[in-house]
């Protein structure tokens, strides 16, 4: 299969990796049968966390691994979620990828990794404040369709 990241777009993921703090573990899910884009979405994911030293890749089953994906809330496939390495645990950020995180998708997928290793959302002064008012938990999903 033909590589995602062509040599020059990999110098320059790996350039913006040399910010990274603390470790991210990629969490993919798939499946072997019936899954459109899964190889190619494993496959974009292992080009991306060879880039850097702080970054590894977990690969789980839908079917096989449903309490994993249960415990993650994933039920799309193919999908991954992001995970700040701290002293050996696992924090959830809530950042998840439904899809192959390619095209334009491909640059949130790389700043994403960026905010869950430095633990910031990058979120203004406003917007801060404004979040410690909510009252309830809030789902926030963004949908983009490759054109």
């Amino acid at each position: 299969m033909q590589k995602f990241i062509e040599e020059e777009m990999a110098r320059q993921v790996q350039e913006v990796f040399k910010d990274l703090s603390k470790p991210v573990q990629i969490a993919y899910f798939g499946s072997e049968t019936g899954c459109q884009y899964c190889p190619e979405t494993r496959q974009l994911l292992e080009e991306v966390s060879v880039l850097s030293d702080k970054l590894s890749l977990v690969v789980y089953d839908l079917e096989n691994d449903a309490v994993q994906a249960s415990l993650y809330h994933i039920d799309k496939i193919p999908g991954c979620m992001l995970l700040r390495v701290i002293d050996g645990q696992l924090i959830d950020r809530g950042i998840r990828f439904a899809g192959i995180p390619s095209g334009h998708e491909f640059t949130s997928l790389i700043n994403d990794i960026v905010l869950v290793s430095n633990g910031d959302s990058a979120l203004d002064k406003t917007t801060r404040e404004f979040l410690k008012t909510l009252q309830s938990p809030l789902l926030l999903q963004v949908f983009t369709t490759p054109t």
